[in-house]
């Protein structure tokens, strides 16, 4: 109940970071709060970067990435454990996700299948 009370009152803060957002959403919905888990998705819905038919998160104030032809870089391990904690988030809900939140999710899961390396892993060891 304490660590509850103690996640409400820092989802509350006016400022809080993208990677911290993503988290708390995953924490909420496995606490079965889906008050606080779809106020904190929706805060992050608006923060979302949509790029190729995929949606991922990345850190406020990054430089944007150069497009250049036949060169695709990986996004920093951050980025992908903060947008892989939004698509659990997604996903843990209580009922069962409904269908707008697995096409939500699918466009998460495209980018974050999009950062594996050649050997099936990623930049994270999350």
């Amino acid at each position: 109940r304490n660590a509850l009370f103690c996640l409400e009152t820092a989802a509350n803060q006016e400022e809080n970071h993208v990677y911290t957002k993503a988290l708390l959403a995953y924490a909420f919905a496995l606490a079965g709060n889906r008050e606080k888990r779809k106020a904190l998705l929706d805060s992050l819905d608006k923060e979302a970067v949509r790029k190729d038919g995929s949606v991922h998160w990345q850190r406020p104030g990054k430089e944007p990435e150069a497009d250049l032809p036949f060169h695709r870089s990986r996004a920093p391990s951050a980025e992908v454990e903060m947008t892989a904690y939004v698509l659990l988030a997604h996903l843990t809900s209580q009922p069962a996700p409904a269908q707008e939140e697995l096409s939500s999710a699918s466009l998460i899961a495209k980018w974050i299948s999009s950062q594996q390396n050649p050997n099936g892993g990623f930049s994270s060891t999350q």
